[in-house]
């Protein structure tokens, strides 16, 4: 909630590389708090509920401003409905997890929808490096990509209505918490490890944007090839658990 804060202060000041970094690091204690909770035995639903208003306004509302204060306001009357959109979707995607979570019915290998965090790590991550681009900072970057990031800034409105749409739908995003993904045995899979890892400390806001537009993208694609392959009466492997989980 600090760094979502903070990320709120920022964007209010026009500091945004400072108010992307609160929120990409609010996504690193968001992701440790759970697991540390469950380690020490410390969980409880006083917990759960207050660690969703901290998302809402780390992931949701920290995210939407950003976007207004360094894009949308540039749109007149429709920055403000396109920010509002993407904080409401954000909202609704942490009632609707809540919902599910208190009825016992979130399952364990996928999400429901876009996570939040997905969808503000996304943004952050764009805003990180096309302030890059505008101020001149060194920074190791691939020159295609920068090359590319420009051109989004026009689709900005695009891009914080089509996030918000993901977080509100039922496309099965994979949650990645098997053991097995944790704990790779095979030799390839610990060699594709190391190579992200090698590039993520070369080429660090780079990979960070490359792994949350990847992962954005997976949903949909992967739902699309699903409808395709049930279209030509294609028979792929079972998708598994599209309950949600959070």
């Amino acid at each position: 909630m600090a760094c979502g804060f903070y990320a709120l202060l920022s964007s209010v000041r026009g500091e945004f590389v400072s108010s992307a970094t609160a929120i990409v690091i609010g996504m690193v204690f968001d992701a440790l708090d759970g697991r540390v909770a469950r380690l020490v035995h410390g969980e409880s639903s006083f917990g759960v509920e207050f660690d969703s208003m901290a998302d809402f306004l780390t992931f949701g509302v920290a995210p939407a401003h950003m976007m207004y204060a360094f894009i949308l306001k540039d749109y007149g009357a429709w920055g403000y409905p396109i920010a509002f959109t993407y904080a409401l979707c954000g909202g609704l995607r942490l009632a609707r997890f809540n919902a599910t979570a208190h009825a016992g019915t979130g399952g364990k290998t996928h999400f429901t929808g876009l996570p939040i965090p997905g969808g503000a790590g996304f943004l952050a991550s764009f805003v990180l490096l096309y302030q890059i681009i505008e101020e001149g900072r060194p920074a190791h970057t691939w020159k295609f990509l920068m090359d590319q990031i420009p051109s989004l800034y026009g689709l900005a409105p695009l891009m914080v209505v089509g996030l918000a749409f993901l977080m509100v739908s039922t496309i099965p995003y994979p949650a990645f918490k098997q053991p097995s993904l944790i704990r790779p045995k095979s030799l390839p899979t610990i060699s594709i490890l190391c190579a992200v890892g090698f590039l993520l400390f070369y080429y660090p806001l780079t990979v960070i944007f490359l792994v949350f537009l990847f992962y954005t993208l997976l949903g949909p694609v992967s739902w699309a090839a699903r409808l395709v392959g049930r279209l030509f009466g294609w028979t792929p492997r079972p998708p598994g658990d599209y309950g949600e989980h959070l």
